[in-house]
Formats: C-alpha cells, structure tokens, sequence
C-alpha cells in the first residue's frame, strides 16, 4: 500500500491504494470531468504534493511541490505508464524519484508576508489547535478554519484565515514528528478496525460522528448501507474525552429500535473491540453505553 490520500475532479478520495489501483486511476483520467488527479502523502506534509492533469489525446502536465512557491515544477510526460512509475516513486519517496524528466519552475509568486498573531489571542489559538490535533481528526484546511473562527466575537474574527493556517501547519509538522515515535498499532488504529468489521458485518460504524448523541442517532441510519442491522459511532465531544485522557463512550443500537436487537449489536460490538485488544466496560443492558476508559488516545493525523 501506498500511504498517499487522492483526490480527483470528480470529488471521490481515494487513501492508502495499492500501485495497480493508482496506476488505473492515472489511465482513467482524461474525460471531462474527470482530468486530474491530486496526490498528498499521509500524513499530510503542508505545501508538498504532486499532481496530473490529463486531456484525452493529449500528453500528461505533472507538477509537483515540497515547500514554498519556489519549488513549484511542471514536466509533461507522454504515457501513462511513465505517469504512473513517477508518481509511484514519488510516494514511496525513493531517492531520485524525479530523475531523467525535464522539470521547469512555474515562476510562482511567493505569498504576501502572514502578521504575527497578538501574543493573548496567539496562547488562547494555539491552546486549542494543540487540543484539536490531539484528537485527531481532519485536515489541514479544516483545522485552519475552525482556528480562524475559535475566538470570533460580535462576528469579528481576531485573526485571518492566513494567521491560522500558519499557527495550524507549524503545529501539525509538530505532531507528525511526535507520531513518528509512537508504536506500530496505537489504540485509535485497533478502534478504527474494529470499526471496519463492524461495518462490514452490517453494523453501520462512524468515528467522530456529528457533535452530540441525539444528532448521531438521527442521522446514522442515512450513513450505512439499505441492509444494515444496527449502528455505533462516537461524536465530537467524545473524541474531545478521549483525547483529554478521559476515555471514550460509544452509542450503539438496532435499526428496528427493539430491545432485543439493541442488546445483540451491543454484545457484538463489545465482543469485536475486545479482539481488537481494546479494554470495554459494559453491563449489558441496551440501555447501558459502552465504555473504552483506559484508551491511550494516539490518534495518527492523515489531513
């Protein structure tokens, strides 16, 4: 597998694919429509990706970036295969993966200078991104956007959009190199496969899913597929738990809304964490939620 997130025209995302499936998105590309391809790798490293653009009949525009606007290049490429083999280097970032192409800058303008952000409102911002990337969860650019919008007051935002994003990618470099040193498979990585075979099973599975319990349970249904059983997800505030060393609450159920199908998800729910190594409290009871206390939440950024 390839850890690169890809994103192409047509809005489908594509995470972690092995080369053949990456190799036939490349070939797909070139109808209207459907012409590009965007490659980040995972975790995300703000300001480095590569990327194709594609016309039916036409030649391949592959440019890529590690950093500033100076370090913007383009190359055309004839074939697809050699797209593909290039593209494929550059994720497993092999040495010299940009040899034998004819790489040219594009001569980008290098952003305006970013102001330093008030050193009160700056401690209150980096406070919460700090709390935000704990967790986990989203982008780069969606974190930049909440930072921006944390401490708005009478509809006045005491920073811009360009301050946070500058706050949020120094900040998320950090955290990168934090995970770098964390064990192969962290509690966030078991939870997230046992959501998988959950899912797989007919059980709808959702991480940080909506902001509370209510909003969660009225909205699952539409998340699963026609055939699903039951569901379980966590929200926001419980990720926000987790991440603050307060352990984790799943809310779970049967679609039929009966006693007897909430209890049987749940014991299979339980039953599927407990393989995954995770430690569950639960008594049981369909009434009862279920419990992960001791989770040592080490949430890998992915962006």
């Amino acid at each position: 597998m390839l850890d690169i997130k890809i994103v192409t025209e047509n809005q489908q995302t594509h995470t972690r694919v092995p080369d053949q499936e990456f190799g036939d998105l490349v070939h797909r590309i070139g109808t209207t429509g459907d012409r590009f391809l965007v490659v980040q790798r995972i975790p995300d490293i703000p300001g480095t990706f590569i990327q194709v653009w594609h016309e039916a009949g036409g030649a391949y525009d592959v440019e890529h970036r590690v950093g500033g606007a100076a370090t913007h290049v383009r190359a055309v490429v004839e074939a697809p295969e050699q797209v593909a083999a290039l593209m494929v280097r550059w994720a497993r970032q092999e040495s010299g993966w940009d040899a034998g192409i004819s790489w040219e800058g594009l001569g980008l303008p290098e952003p305006e200078p970013v102001p330093e952000i008030a050193a009160d409102i700056h401690e209150q911002l980096e406070a919460r991104v700090r709390e935000l990337l704990r967790g986990g969860y989203g982008s780069v650019e969606e974190l930049a956007e909440s930072a921006e919008d944390y401490l708005v007051k009478d509809g006045v935002h005491p920073v811009t959009l360009a301050q946070a994003r500058q706050l949020v990618e120094r900040l998320w470099l950090e955290r990168v190199e934090e995970q770098r040193l964390w064990s192969d498979v962290t509690d966030p990585d078991r939870l997230e496969r046992a959501f998988a075979v959950l899912d797989g099973r007919g059980i709808t599975a959702r991480e940080h899913f909506t902001c509370c319990r209510s909003c969660g349970v009225g909205e699952i249904h539409a998340e699963g597929r026609d055939d699903a059983r039951g569901f379980v997800f966590f929200h926001l505030q419980g990720t926000e738990s987790a991440a603050a060393g307060h352990g984790l609450t799943l809310y779970y159920g049967g679609f039929d809304e009966s006693a007897e199908t909430t209890a049987a998800v749940g014991r299979e729910v339980v039953a599927v964490l407990a393989e995954a190594g995770l430690t569950v409290e639960w008594d049981g009871s369909p009434d009862q939620a279920i419990g992960l206390p001791a989770l040592d939440w080490r949430k890998r950024l992915v962006g």
